[in-house]
C-alpha cells in the first residue's frame, strides 16, 4: 500500500469522525470503513472496562463483524491475558508474525498465524485495543503498525472527548436535578415555616396588642413579621446567605415564635469570631429547618422552662455551631418518636443541600433523667465566603 493511500484513510478516518457523538458510532465506523480500506480480513475492537478491568468487545470486521451492528455475547478478555490483554497493559503495540509459536496467543473462532495489536490510547490513558488477525504468518509489516498506531491515535483522541462531553453532560443534568430539589426543599421550608399556624398565629397577636391599646408592641412584633417575610422572599432563589443576615432572621423567627407560645421558651443568639475569618457566608436554610423541628417538638412537650442557646463559633473554613435545648421536665426527651422522624427528614433535606456544599454534620444527644435534660445539636458548616 502507497503512503497517498496510507494518507488518503488518515484524512477519510479525520473527516468521518466529526459527526460521531458516541464510542460506539467511533469504533464501528473504525471496523468497518477504515480497517477494510488496509486491507485486512479480520478485526475486532475492544474498550477497558475500567471497574472490572475487562477487554469489552464493541465492533468488528470480518467473520465475526454483525451486519446490524449488534454484538450477541461480545468477546471478554482480561487485561493482562493473550496476547490483546498484555498489549492493554503495558499499552505498547505488537506484532506477532506467527502466532502458532507465541504461547499468549488466544485461538478465538479459528487459528490465524498473524496477528497485530495496537493500544488506543492518549496522555497516558489507555482506553481499549485494535486487534487484527490474519491467516498468513508474516503478514503485518511496520508500515501497517504505523498506520494502525495513528489510527489509534485519533481514535483515542476522539474517545476522550466524547468520554469529556459526556461527563459534563452528566454534571450539568446532576446540577440541575440539585437546583429542581434545592428549590423544592426551599418551597418546603417556606411552607413549614410560613404554614397557616405560624401567620395566623402571629398575627393574632399582634392584633391582639392592639385591641388592648398595646400599640407600641404591636408595631414592634408587626415589624419583626414584614422582615421575616421579605427574608423569605428574597433569599428563596439563593443557594448561600451571609451568617450575619442569618441570625438575624433566626432573631425574628424566634421572638416571634416566642410570641406565638405566650412566652413559653427563652433563647440566646452569639458568635465567636476569628479575626481572619472576614464575612461568613453559608448555605441558605438549614440552620432555620433544625431550629423548628427542635422547637416545635420541644414546645408541645408543653414544658414551660426552656431555653435555646445557639453558639455560631466561625473561622476562615467553617463555622461550627451548637444548639443547645435545655428543659426541666425529665419526661421530655427529645431524641424520640415525632422528633427522629422530623430529624431524619431534616437530614434528607441537608443531603441535597450537601450534595452542592460538603457540609458535615454530627448530633450529640445528652439526656439527664435525675436532673435537667440538655439535648445538643453540633453542626459543622463550610464558610462559603
Amino acid at each position: 500500500m502507497k503512503n497517498s493511500q496510507f494518507e488518503d484513510i488518515l484524512i477519510y478516518f479525520s473527516n468521518s469522525l466529526m459527526g460521531k457523538e458516541n464510542e460506539e458510532e467511533i469504533l464501528w465506523d473504525l471496523a468497518k470503513n477504515c480497517i477494510s480500506k488496509l486491507g485486512f480480513v479480520d478485526c475486532v475492537i475492544y474498550l477497558i472496562d475500567q471497574d472490572s478491568q475487562y477487554l469489552i468487545q464493541k465492533a468488528a470486521y470480518g467473520p465475526k463483524s454483525p451486519k446490524d451492528k449488534t454484538l450477541y455475547n461480545p468477546v471478554k478478555i482480561a487485561v493482562g491475558d493473550g496476547i490483546t490483554g498484555h498489549v492493554a497493559r503495558t499499552g505498547k503495540a505488537e506484532i506477532v508474525h506467527d502466532t502458532s509459536k507465541d504461547p499468549r496467543y488466544i485461538e478465538d473462532d479459528e487459528m490465524r498465524l498473524s496477528e497485530i495489536c495496537v493500544p488506543i490510547v492518549h496522555e497516558d490513558v489507555i482506553y481499549g485495543v485494535i486487534d487484527c488477525e490474519h491467516p498468513r504468518t508474516g503478514f503485518f509489516t511496520d508500515r501497517h503498525l504505523k498506520m494502525l498506531s495513528a489510527i489509534a491515535s485519533i481514535c483515542a483522541i476522539k474517545i476522550k472527548s466524547v468520554q469529556t462531553n459526556k461527563a459534563l453532560l452528566e454534571e450539568q443534568e446532576r446540577l440541575f436535578k440539585i437546583k429542581e430539589e434545592m428549590m423544592e426543599l426551599k418551597l418546603k421550608v417556606l411552607n413549614s415555616q410560613l404554614n397557616p399556624h405560624f401567620v395566623f398565629n402571629a398575627i393574632n397577636a399582634i392584633q391582639s396588642f392592639i385591641t388592648s391599646g398595646e400599640k407600641k408592641l404591636a408595631m414592634e412584633y408587626l415589624s419583626i413579621f414584614s422582615k421575616l417575610i421579605r427574608y423569605y422572599l428574597k433569599n428563596l432563589e439563593r443557594d448561600k446567605v451571609s451568617l450575619m443576615d442569618e441570625m438575624d432572621m433566626l432573631h425574628w423567627y424566634l421572638k416571634l415564635q416566642a410570641l406565638r407560645y405566650d412566652h413559653q421558651f427563652e433563647y440566646s443568639i452569639s458568635m465567636e469570631q476569628d479575626s481572619k475569618s472576614g464575612e461568613a457566608i453559608i448555605p441558605c436554610f438549614p440552620i432555620l429547618t433544625l431550629l423548628e423541628n427542635m422547637l416545635e417538638h420541644g414546645v408541645f412537650e408543653k414544658d414551660t422552662q426552656q431555653h435555646l442557646n445557639l453558639v455560631f463559633t466561625v473561622s476562615e473554613v467553617e463555622i461550627h455551631l451548637t444548639i443547645s435545648h435545655e428543659y426541666k421536665n425529665k419526661k421530655t426527651i427529645l431524641y424520640r418518636d415525632g422528633y427522629a422522624s422530623r430529624m431524619k427528614e431534616w437530614q434528607d433535606q441537608v443531603k441535597i443541600s450537601g450534595a452542592c456544599y460538603p457540609f458535615q454534620i454530627t448530633m450529640v444527644p445528652d439526656f439527664d433523667e435525675r436532673a435537667s435534660s440538655l439535648s445538643k445539636v453540633s453542626l459543622k458548616i463550610p464558610n462559603l465566603h
